[in-house]
């Protein structure tokens, strides 16, 4: 938990959740950890359908609110924190690079290096 599984490049005015589906690929989790801003009745059924646990809380404006595993949920501060690493990498957090294959190509080597350290 915690360390990235892939990459997807989008447009940086786009909102990630139209990536979230697509990050999910082929894989069978066990459960999916998001926050807020993924409670959506689409983005549920899809996890559903993979047959894994939904740990997205609910919108303060649900009427009826979903409930959740709080111990998976306390789990979410990792990607947190690996994305708080990556930015220490200030070629990332200030995208230095002129394409999108050769951010990528970073992003790729600076996550490895992540892991190993």
């Amino acid at each position: 938990m915690g360390n990235p599984r892939r990459f997807i490049l989008s447009a940086g005015q786009q909102s990630d959740h139209r990536q979230a589906v697509a990050l999910l690929g082929d894989d069978t989790p066990g459960a999916v950890v998001a926050d807020k801003g993924y409670d959506s009745h689409a983005f549920a059924k899809v996890i559903a359908d993979l047959k894994a646990e939904a740990v997205v809380p609910s919108r303060s404006s649900a009427r009826q609110p979903r409930p959740i595993d709080g111990n998976l949920y306390k789990d979410r501060n990792k990607i947190e924190r690996f994305f708080n690493r990556v930015k220490h990498y200030r070629r990332i957090a200030t995208r230095y690079d002129k394409t999108a294959s050769s951010f990528l190509a970073f992003l790729h080597l600076a996550a490895t290096m992540i892991l190993l350290l």
